[in-house]
């Protein structure tokens, strides 16, 4: 079902107003509460048209649009960031560009601000994705797919694409990198721990890269 053309119930109506309440506190400095309320509610609709989960999708609606929010306010200038912002995008957001992430939030430890994507987003995470994440201590069980947004590609300072580079929009002044990685999607186990460690590699390097460590 195409994304315009859903609606949001009442139920989920009633509790959304209470995430844009939330959300626009902590935007208050960059955002009316009106442009908040737009944001949600667009996050939600847009969610919607792939998630699995209906019941509680308010949740992951708030996080998308405080991701979003997030951006927006550092590609227009009304926040400004010192730690790198790095955005990795692949086709589903639900195997690469989720692994690449949490190693990469994990190795940063707060030193990069880190976000997925997905050109084409599916319902949720591959579960052979989330057992090799888990092996090595990650955990990517609460994470969801999103789709790929104007704002989040403007905020990036890297945008690391893996299968879907022509889906990603062009900026000036921004770095782009395309891996080539395997695709998860229908492979073992013991596959998908193979990419997780080429990814390792791949995002160990690129921190030293962005912290400008030998």
């Amino acid at each position: 079902m195409p994304a315009e053309s859903l609606t949001i119930p009442p139920e989920a109506a009633r509790l959304l107003r209470h995430s844009a309440e939330r959300l626009a506190e902590r935007f208050a400095d960059a955002f009316s509460p009106e442009t908040v309320a737009e944001c949600l509610d667009d996050s939600y609709i847009v969610l919607a048209a792939t998630a699995r989960v209906r019941d509680h999708l308010y949740v992951l609606a708030e996080r998308f649009a405080a991701e979003r929010l997030a951006a927006t306010a550092k590609a227009t200038g009304l926040a400004v960031a010192d730690v790198p912002e790095v955005l990795f995008v692949c086709v589903h957001n639900a195997g690469r560009s989720q692994m690449a992430a949490a190693l990469l939030a994990h190795h940063a430890a707060g030193r990069v601000v880190v976000r997925s994507a997905g050109s084409a987003p599916v319902d949720q995470v591959n579960p052979a994705v989330v057992t090799a994440i888990e092996e090595i201590g990650l955990d990517v069980s609460q994470e969801f797919p999103k789709p790929l947004t104007d704002e989040t590609v403007r905020a990036s300072d890297v945008v690391v694409t893996m299968g879907c580079g022509d889906a990603c929009p062009i900026y000036p002044g921004k770095r782009y990198l395309n891996w080539e990685l395997d695709d998860p999607a229908g492979q073992s186990l013991e596959t998908v721990r193979g990419i997780r460690d080429d990814l390792d590699a791949r995002v160990q390097t690129l921190l030293r890269e962005l912290l400008g460590q030998a």
